[in-house]
């Protein structure tokens, strides 16, 4: 009985094998698209435009060019942008209307870049922010307000009609990512040393709690259906933010545990297909979190994209889209252009997938089952009586 039950339990194991070791593959196939130039850009930042069509990048010296979100290898399609400065552009944020963009960076740049003309000025009230390095950006989904944050901390609201107005209980740490709920008027902000904060409705910042112990790269509100939001941290940490609706400072924070990865490491967070999170890794990989059933997936692993090309996987990835799920394409710092689909392995590693957990859902309670009835005499007699019972 127990050699037979010891069977079972490794015919379960090895079933189940495929399932576990199908979780970690690139799900991406990686395709050379060219380069932005022939020398070192050093892009730092990309943002799509609300309607998907455009993609807006910046970088050093001022570089800021938009790209055809569909075909952006094609370089009969960009529109070279003149900025006028030579600071270093740190983020983006396209209006939610669409028609204009608020580009922050180094030495108090910010400036709004408009679709009409594809012109480059600066915003009203930036005598405020000069001399302070501007790391962070992004718009309310109300579109009255704009939050703009630094390397020392500093967060500002900003409206045109107002200028830039400093918060109160702002801190000291480099704030490293903004991020609004879709729905809501409630945005979050992620920090290097001092932890998660709330930015409310009425404009208040609050620190969440025991959130101050990890090193964050980044903050997401990809989903607009979920009261929450994603907070990812160095140490492949992740921890969801429950959003207090009636008081957003009283928020909460729900600790997770590290994902399991053989390589690599958090280092910035983009917005992905369908209400989903694309992360960063660095070296270059990518993976996928899924607000609405929690879970996480690799995109592109760090070996692969090394054995792909070592010398573009060797440099940083500041920028990546998606059109469709796994269709997209990735810009490195130097500005590189890489296009990816959906792996031809990925679809047929589905089909075994499908094929190996109907095998276990069949076969692995029928052989229990079966092992029970073989070592059961009072089973056997019951179904001798229930079978000839009557007879």
């Amino acid at each position: 009985m127990r050699r037979q039950t010891w069977l079972a339990v490794g015919l379960l194991l090895v079933l189940m094998a495929p399932l576990a070791s199908a979780d970690l593959v690139s799900r991406i196939e990686l395709e050379d698209a060219g380069a932005l130039g022939e020398s070192d850009l050093g892009i730092k930042v990309g943002a799509v435009s609300p309607d998907g069509q455009d993609i807006l990048v910046g970088g050093m010296n001022g570089f800021a060019r938009l790209l055809s979100a569909d075909d952006a290898g094609n370089r009969a399609l960009d529109v070279e942008l003149v900025t006028g400065r030579n600071s270093t552009v740190q983020d983006i944020a396209w209006h939610p209307r669409g028609n204009t963009a608020i580009l922050v960076g180094d030495e108090g740049m910010a400036m709004r870049y408009d679709t009409y003309d594809h012109s480059i000025t600066y915003v009203n009230g930036t005598f405020s922010v000069l001399g302070h390095d501007l790391t962070s950006v992004v718009w309310r989904p109300g579109g009255d307000f704009a939050y703009v944050a630094s390397s020392q901390g500093k967060v500002w609201k900003f409206a045109e009609h107002t200028g830039f107005e400093l918060l109160e209980n702002t801190g000291e740490s480099r704030v490293t990512g903004l991020s609004c709920h879709r729905n809501y008027n409630v945005c979050f902000m992620s920090t290097v040393d001092e932890g998660l904060a709330v930015i409310d409705e009425g404009h208040a910042l609050g620190w969440l709690t025991q959130t101050a112990a990890l090193t964050w790269v980044g903050v997401d509100c990809a989903s607009s259906v979920l009261n929450e939001c994603v907070g990812f941290a160095s140490g492949l940490e992740t921890k969801v933010i429950r959003i207090n609706t009636l008081d957003a400072r009283q928020s909460t924070v729900e600790s997770g545990d590290p994902w399991d990865l053989p390589t690599g490491d958090f280092v910035d967070v983009s917005r992905g297909d369908d209400g989903t999170s694309l992360i960063h890794l660095a070296p270059l990989g990518l993976v996928r979190y899924t607000p609405l059933t929690g879970e996480a997936f690799s995109v592109l692993l760090p070996e692969d994209a090394a054995a792909w090309d070592p010398v573009i996987a060797g440099r940083g990835l500041p920028v990546v889209w998606e059109n469709t799920r796994h269709s997209g394409f990735i810009i490195t710092d130097f500005g590189n252009i890489i296009k990816f689909t959906p792996a031809v392995e990925e679809v047929e590693m589905n089909i075994m997938d499908v094929l190996v957990l109907g095998a276990v859902a069949v076969s692995v309670p029928g052989v229990i089952l079966g092992l029970i009835y073989m070592n059961s005499p009072w089973m056997q007699r019951k179904y001798r009586e229930l079978r000839f019972g009557k007879k």
